[in-house]
């Protein structure tokens, strides 16, 4: 069965200062070439929102973008994810999997 995997990218870093458009177009560039294809959902930012603990909310601006794959390397996704956490400065980037059915 197919799955759908979704990255959700901040649009600044974790210390502040807007994430340069090079760093989008190179991970848009590489699941391409990797998948085959990719959606991105960049024109209206989703407000990402999660309790901080004893710092209270904490909010971010995030792009998504899906990539379907018949076949679901884990290691590969958790090794992508350890990169892009340093490549957009974050303590964690998100990437959730869903099992698909295509009609």
């Amino acid at each position: 069965m197919p799955h759908l995997v979704t990255i959700l990218l901040p649009l600044q870093f974790k210390h502040g200062g807007e994430v340069p458009s090079e760093r989008f177009d190179a991970v848009k560039h590489h699941l391409t070439e990797r998948h085959g294809g990719l959606t991105a959902h960049t024109r209206a930012p989703a407000e990402g929102r999660w309790t901080g603990g004893n710092d209270g909310v904490a909010q971010d601006d995030i792009v998504v973008f899906e990539v379907m794959v018949g076949d679901l390397d884990r290691d590969w996704w958790r090794a992508y994810r350890r990169g892009l956490e340093r490549d957009f400065e974050q303590d964690e980037i998100v990437i959730r999997v869903h099992e698909v059915e295509v009609l």
